[in-house]
């Protein structure tokens, strides 16, 4: 029987990561390939916002435009592709329907599309992981494009899931709460908003990038090996807070 912590190990394995040029899925990207991960970052972004602490290779690319190449070229020297993560998104507040379409075509439609593709390049076994949200499970308000993204990519995790399952592939979704980057920087700088943000957590904080990489490289390493479907919360206890006093 191998150790247990070097079924932690991502040695030999390739991934693909998509909305890697900052945020989660650069830290994603960065924290797969700090634990041996072959990895191959894509957004649309013409280069990443700040530098990768270990290798990984960048490549522009807009995930509606698919990335069925890009998951070839990944697997090329190994013969396969091991990890997909979907961390590829966009919030555009606000309730009109041309907003609506577009969150649900980058967020929801390209993800499924993603899978698609790496479920041809991963052959028998394999580990992909959709980034959703809180939101996938609580309404909150102002943006419900954003919500029924998320909620669509938490049910198409669990039915992929059962697809991919014959195959030995694994699908599971890891579930930020508020977590500081680029895209809620806004409500981390509002005195009111920060607080009331940090006080529905039971940790009392915010989330930072870092606390998400333990959570991906677990899932997708073989240390999961028979995890698959699941949501993993990490949110600081926010979906476990009802009444905050």
């Amino acid at each position: 029987m191998t150790s247990a912590l070097s079924r932690f190990s991502l040695a030999g394995k390739t991934a693909v990561v998509t909305g890697a040029s900052r945020g989660i899925g650069a830290a994603l990207a960065d924290a797969l390939a700090g634990a041996g991960a072959t990895v191959t970052g894509l957004a649309r972004a013409a280069a990443p916002v700040g530098p990768f602490v270990n290798p990984v290779r960048y490549v522009m690319r807009d995930v509606t435009a698919g990335i069925d190449d890009i998951c070839a070229a990944a697997g090329a020297a190994t013969g396969r592709l091991d990890i997909l993560v979907n961390a590829a998104g966009i919030t555009a507040p606000g309730g009109d329907v041309a907003t609506f379409a577009d969150t649900i075509s980058t967020n929801l439609t390209a993800a499924y599309a993603c899978c698609n593709a790496a479920r041809r390049h991963m052959g028998q076994g394999g580990s992909i992981i959709n980034v959703t949200s809180i939101a996938s499970v609580l309404g909150l308000p102002g943006n419900p494009a954003y919500g029924a993204a998320k909620g669509g990519l938490r049910m198409l995790t669990k039915s992929l899931a059962a697809d991919y399952g014959q195959h030995g592939i694994r699908v599971n979704a890891l579930a930020p709460g508020y977590i500081h980057t680029a895209m809620t920087d806004a409500s981390y700088r509002d005195a009111a908003r920060h607080e009331r943000r940090r006080a529905h957590t039971c940790l009392g904080r915010w989330g930072t990038v870092e606390d998400l990489a333990g959570a991906a490289i677990f899932l997708a390493s073989d240390a999961a090996a028979y995890v698959t479907g699941i949501d993993l919360f990490v949110d600081g206890g926010w979906t476990a807070q009802g009444l905050v006093e």
